[in-house]
């Protein structure tokens, strides 16, 4: 049976909840570090793993929250978190007056305001810090950390954003965070959409689909991200890093909070109604990149994701 961490760090004991694709690196960057990590993970399977590397397995919420300094979510929406948190038996009735609670998944605008005050009522301090970056770079110890929260929390939690970050971007108050990450995912779904539409135009033309991503390629015309996404349409690599019915989650995101803002966003909501046919047909599990399927036609499919020419 696993053992609960040594008592004798000095550095916080972090209880990460939800080890799915981005939960399992990031607490492992943590342990790797010498944090004293617990984990919990709806399903014991999910969190399993991380026994092996020293982290303390929770039979509940709570049980991870009692003893721990910092609770770090990252679980895929708002109402994961809720029930989590909130709910008879979670999290936050749990947790001592005065810790922190790290507030890591994309949840949206309107449900971190939501966290904001359920940590409050709770006297629990919330940082609000959503990542950029998928799978990889969480492995790696390379996302970028968007943080927001109060000063004398900055100091705390900072530590631990190094461990599993290049960076972290302090953004003054908590929400500011979760803000910029819905405007940055925007910006993911405009460059998706953009090159496999592109890609299938280029293949229509009558010209080699990867012609066009080498043109735009270490140019001013192309982002890394957006190049790398191409080259993984035309080779039919949809293994997910981000998966489609997550970025279709986020894009939601930033369609609520542009609808009580009066900003009107045409483009993301053409986005969204492209993405959700690529849902129907069975993709929302694969990466983002497999919208290229529903940015050719069915005749053309088949070339365009394996890179050949339409003759």
């Amino acid at each position: 049976m696993t053992q609960p961490f040594s008592q004798e760090s000095t550095l916080p004991t972090v209880a990460v909840f939800g080890t799915g694709r981005m939960g399992t690196p990031i607490a492992r960057n943590l342990l790797l570090s010498g944090f004293p990590v617990e984990v919990w993970d709806h399903t014991a399977a999910g969190a399993a793993p991380l026994a092996a590397d020293g982290a303390f397995l929770a039979g509940s919420p709570a049980d991870a929250a009692r003893d721990a300094d910092v609770v770090l979510t990252m679980l895929p929406d708002g109402d994961a978190v809720a029930e989590v948190m909130s709910e008879p038996g979670g999290a936050l009735a749990a947790m001592r007056p005065g810790s922190t609670w790290i507030q890591m998944g994309t949840i949206g605008v309107d449900w971190i305001e939501r966290c904001a005050a359920l940590a409050s009522a709770n006297d629990v301090e919330l940082v609000d810090a959503p990542v950029s970056g998928s799978d990889g770079p969480a492995r790696n110890a390379e996302l970028l950390v968007l943080a927001s929260g109060s000063d004398s929390a900055r100091e705390r939690v900072q530590p631990i954003f190094d461990a599993i970050g290049r960076s972290t971007m302090w953004l003054g108050p908590a929400g500011n965070g979760t803000g910029l990450k819905v405007a940055l995912n925007n910006w993911i779904a405009a460059q998706v959409e953009g090159i496999a539409e592109t890609i299938a135009l280029t293949d229509a033309l009558g010209i080699d689909a990867r012609l066009f991503v080498d043109a735009i390629a270490d140019g001013p015309l192309g982002s890394p991200y957006a190049v790398a996404k191409g080259r993984a349409m035309l080779a039919g690599n949809f293994e997910p890093g981000f998966a489609l019915r997550l970025a279709f989650k986020d894009v939601g995101l930033a369609l609520d909070a542009a609808r009580t803002r009066n900003v009107e966003l045409p483009l993301t909501e053409a986005v969204a109604r492209r993405w959700e046919h690529a849902i129907s047909d069975g993709y929302g599990n694969d990466d983002v990149d497999a919208v290229i399927a529903v940015a050719t036609t069915a005749t053309d499919r088949a070339a365009v994701t394996t890179g050949r020419r339409r003759t």
